[in-house]
């Protein structure tokens, strides 16, 4: 007996020194795939030290077998050994905050005894392995922050003891699975800012111990199952940004969900009333229900008295009623209130003095776009830690309260649009931090005070649309901190524009125009280095325009119509401008081949007809006209509302050649607005009874080669597809014309705001003469587009039942609409293609030759493959270094030796600053200079322009798939904006 004892335990201490052999060469092989260990944490992992000894590893007392592996933050740089599966008694796995890239090895699922399972913050890549679930044991998957692909694994809905999922912040499609309903300790699911679509699964509503359930920002859609608002554990439940998900909350929400303390079901389409049962909400510290459809009125929120943030803005909640703010005075004993945000709406009614005894937490109040009326309450000055305030666009009445000078903290203020009266009190110069102040079109009178020259830190000062008299201060000239606009239009000021204006060297927008102003225009205007915009007209200015004005490099648009000026000073040379529809116009050099001026005629000429308009020659004027294509929309859509098909076809318009010759004047050159390859573009005004429907036509020209095709295919296209973010075609139009001639158009909606490439490379007049107002692309702005442009290519690759691509991406093919939403348009070269597209047919020629227009066509279509929509995602990669970097890929700076996606390739990242559009960094110093010096903007930036670059990599399998670009942009945004929303 003893000798079998002994033997036993001699073969199970060889068994134990093999396994523990195993596991110090799987720790090698983990530390081999290591690249770079810039802490040096795996410096011990040698032969010096038993492996329980190293760095990071817990061995289990009995075995002295490895039982956790814990390198956080380390910022080790390589990949995961596979011989990680050979770990046999690891019960935990840690590698958070890293830069570990690859797969996640599928040997992962041979530990059975694992329980802790967390590779959160890299950057690996790949698909889940579905065998994880092997690991039976697990109570912890958080993987969240990575770049993984494909679907969550249905067999994930076997893993029992799992408490945790987290997978937010990848790049997953596909549904979430039903089974995941099985979980049944589930605590924590969070799955956000992925790409999943499909409904939510009723199931979820079997997970009764969940606590937190996150799937915002993704493409799901349906109704949310009434299952999930029985599980009373529930504290925190986010849906945000799903664009799709619909229905009505059910009434007792709060009821059945006693512990809830954040809801958040911004940007959806959720409808109907806000449940009355919030008004026993106790727990609730967050809502947000912005930019839905929810209507009704707003119950009482006296009892959360938790609540800090409320937020119901972009809705249609209120009657105009004089009761429809009732609420907000319900919410005068919640102490720890920080914002509060109730713009656009249909709210009526005042704003209640109640307001002055909100939470002296309070950091912001949004009520504008309403149809409040009544004054501002002067108590407002109490709420003295309220950072933005705005109450624009409404019936607001009444004076400034001087008590907004208590206001120390304030930021932002928009009072414009209202129909405010009396002075601007002088006490706003106390308000020292302020970066925007929005005071235009109201009924705003006398002198501007001097004490706006103490903002020091003013970016943007709007003052247009008033009664205000006298001379502007000097102090005003003297606040170089402004950066992105100084609007004193349409006022009465007058006086002599001083030599100060000099100093506002940062400035990108000026607009002293239709005010009263006289004398010479001040030659340190041409100091003003960075100004972009520059109007003047309708003053009473005269003398030569200086020279100076030729330092302004930058400069886009220059007004100076309606004043008493001679053509000559900057403009003496013909060759540097452009004179046009200026028939009083006399003077300037020979060159120009004006008349002469005489002093009776200077006495006859009347200032208000007597028009100068003055094009600044740049590379700007090179853009082509092929680029110029215009289209409007007549119909308000909802604000953002990203991605999905219509449900139903609207019927089409029946129209005629007549009807559009009528509604074009006869296809004048008055209405054309846009020449492209095959046709050009009339605006036209389409009689419907009582009511007249403005719309975009496309008149193909039938003698250009490929007319015909282009138009069938852009037909075949148009007739399949139905988006939010491309363009809508309203009908086509096939006959013959006055003389007997075939006839073919396509009717478009309008789109009010133009093409993109008119907001980055603004080069035409708009109708009444004067020069657009169109390089004020905020980057929030410009991140939407960006965001709306990746959907539509992310339905027309993926959601059609045939992939469409589009072949012709540039910015004069995306059109924003009233809302600045974008739409893809110009589907005259597009092409469908046969499922899987799995990569482009490198080995077939193309019998279409090259698609797509110079700097934007993918390079392999030049070598004579087929097209693909690797293609597109090509162009939409050099789209988004445009946006960002204000640079055309046809800009003559790029050669053969250099191009666009290099250009910014070698900037990344520490040269971004320098590469970037300089608007949008003035625009990051006056908005967040409170965060970090920038530094979230820059990061922002570096991001988006690595999303670009990943797009637009010469090889088309080296570029990422146009889902995982929406998941990336919309991470992007949020941590840009953080839920600010959209603007």
């Amino acid at each position: 007996m003893t000798f079998v004892l002994l033997f036993s335990f001699i073969g199970l201490s060889t068994c134990l020194m093999r396994g523990n052999e195993t596991d110090r060469l799987s720790l090698l092989s983990f530390k081999s795939l290591i690249s770079d260990d810039p802490s040096g944490a795996l410096h011990s992992w040698n032969n010096t030290l038993h492996f329980c000894q190293w760095q990071g590893i817990t061995c289990s007392r009995r075995h002295q077998r490895v039982a956790v592996l814990d390198l956080p933050s380390l910022k080790l740089i390589g990949s995961i050994a596979p011989h990680i599966g050979n770990l046999s008694f690891l019960k935990e796995l840690h590698l958070p905050g890293n830069k570990l890239s690859g797969e996640i090895p599928s040997e992962i699922g041979f530990l059975k005894r694992l329980r802790k399972l967390r590779l959160l913050n890299n950057s690996l890549n790949g698909e889940i392995p579905p065998n994880l679930s092997n690991c039976s044991a697990l109570v912890i998957i958080d993987i969240r922050n990575n770049q993984l692909l494909g679907e969550i694994p249905n067999e994930f809905g076997s893993l029992t003891k799992l408490k945790q999922l987290s997978i937010y912040k990848n790049h997953l499609t596909g549904h979430i699975p039903a089974s995941i309903g099985n979980l049944s300790s589930l605590i924590i699911l969070s799955a956000s800012y992925n790409s999943l679509y499909g409904s939510i699964p009723f199931s979820l509503g079997q997970l009764m111990n969940i606590q937190f359930l996150f799937v915002a920002v993704n493409n799901l859609s349906g109704t949310i199952p009434l299952s999930i608002f029985n599980l009373s554990a529930l504290t925190y439940l986010e849906f945000t940004e799903n664009f799709e998900l619909q229905g009505s909350l059910p009434p007792d929400l709060f009821t059945t969900l006693p512990n809830l303390q954040c809801l958040t079901l911004e940007y959806n389409q959720f409808s109907g009333p806000i449940p009355v049962s919030i008004t026993n909400a106790s727990n609730l510290l967050f809502f947000d229900a912005s930019f839905n459809q929810f209507s009704g009125s707003v119950p009482s929120l006296a009892k959360l008295h938790k609540l800090q943030r409320w937020d119901i803005a972009g809705n249609r909640l209120g009657t105009g009623g004089a009761d429809d703010l009732y609420f907000l005075s319900s919410l005068v004993n919640v102490t720890g209130l920080e914002v509060v945000k109730a713009s656009g709406n249909y709210f009526g009614g005042r704003l209640p003095e109640t307001i002055s005894n909100f939470s002296t937490n309070l950091r912001v109040f949004y009520a504008g776009s309403n149809q409040i009326s009544g004054e501002i309450p002067p108590g407002v000055g109490y709420l003295v830690n309220l950072e933005e305030f705005s109450v624009q666009n409404n019936r607001i009445s009444g004076t400034i309260p001087r008590s907004i000078g208590k206001l120390p903290n304030l930021v932002h203020v928009y009072l414009d649009r209202n129909q405010l009266t009396g002075q601007i009190p002088s006490s706003i110069g106390n308000c020292t931090k302020l970066v925007l102040l929005g005071l235009g079109a109201n009924f705003l009178q006398g002198k501007v005070p001097q004490s706006l020259g103490m903002l020091q830190e003013l970016a943007g000062l709007d003052l247009k649309i008033n009664n205000l008299t006298g001379p502007v201060p000097l102090e005003i000239f003297g606040l170089t901190s402004l950066s992105i606009s100084l609007d004193l239009s349409a006022n009465n000021f007058v006086g002599s524009l001083p030599n100060e204006v000099g100093n506002l060297k940062n400035l990108g927008y000026l607009d002293f125009s239709n005010n009263q102003f006289l004398g010479n225009i001040p030659a340190t205007l041409g100091t003003c280095v960075r100004l972009e915009q520059l109007l003047m007209g309708g003053n009473k200015l005269q003398g030569s325009i200086p020279e100076s004005l030729g330092s302004l490099r930058g400069l886009e648009e220059l007004d100076l119509s309606r004043n008493n000026l001679s053509v000559n000073g900057a403009f003496k040379n013909a060759s540097a401008i452009f004179i046009t529809g200026n028939e009083k116009l006399c003077g300037g050099t020979d060159e120009l081949h004006l008349p002469k001026c005489s002093l009776e005629e200077s006495k006859k000429r009347n200032p208000k007809t007597w028009k100068l308009v003055v094009s600044i020659v740049s590379a700007i004027l090179g853009v082509s006209l092929l680029a110029l294509l215009v289209f409007f929309c007549w119909s308000k859509k909802k604000a953002r509302n990203p991605p999905s098909s219509s449900s139903g076809d609207a019927s089409l318009l029946s129209v005629s050649y007549h009807n559009l010759l009528k509604a074009t004047d006869g296809l004048s050159e008055t209405r054309l607005i846009g020449v492209g390859a095959f046709g050009s573009v009339y605006k036209g005004i389409l009689d419907e009874g009582e009511d007249q429907k403005i719309i975009a036509v496309k008149v193909l020209n039938l003698l250009k080669r490929g007319a015909i095709k282009s138009f069938l295919a852009e037909c075949e296209v148009l007739k399949n597809i139905r988006h939010r973010n491309l363009v809508k075609v309203l009908t086509a139009v096939s006959g013959i014309d006055s003389s007997g001639n075939d006839f073919k158009a396509l009717v478009y909606e309008f789109m009010v705001n133009g093409s993109l490439e008119n907001w980055l490379h603004p080069t035409h007049l708009e109708e009444n003469g004067a020069h657009e107002t169109r390089r004020n692309l905020s980057l929030l702005r410009r991140l939407n587009i960006a965001i709306d442009t990746a959907w539509s290519l992310d339905y027309l690759h993926h959601q059609c039942e045939c992939p469409i691509v589009h072949c012709d991406l540039k910015p004069s093919n995306i059109l924003l609409d009233e809302e600045m939403v974008a739409h893809v348009s110009d589907f005259g070269l597009a092409r469908f293609i046969p499922r899987p597209v799995d990569e482009p047919h490198t080995n077939q020629s193309s019998s279409i030759g090259v698609r797509g227009s110079t700097g934007y066509v993918a390079p392999e279509y030049g070598l004579g493959s087929e097209v693909s929509t690797w293609g597109d995602v090509y162009s939409y990669g050099i789209v988004l270094l445009e946006m960002f970097t204000g640079k055309s890929p046809t800009n003559e700076m790029f050669s053969e030796n250099l191009n666009l996606h290099e250009y910014v390739e070698k900037a990344l990242p520490g040269g971004v600053e320098d590469i970037v559009d300089p608007i949008l960094l003035k625009e990051g110093q006056a908005v967040e200079q409170r965060v970090r010096n920038n530094t979230r903007v820059i990061e922002c930036l570096v991001s988006l322009l690595r999303v670009g670059v990943a797009c637009s990599d010469e090889q088309p399998k080296a570029r990422i798939d146009i889902c995982n670009v929406v998941a990336e942009l919309n991470s992007i945004r949020k941590k840009l904006v953080g839920r600010r929303g959209r603007a």
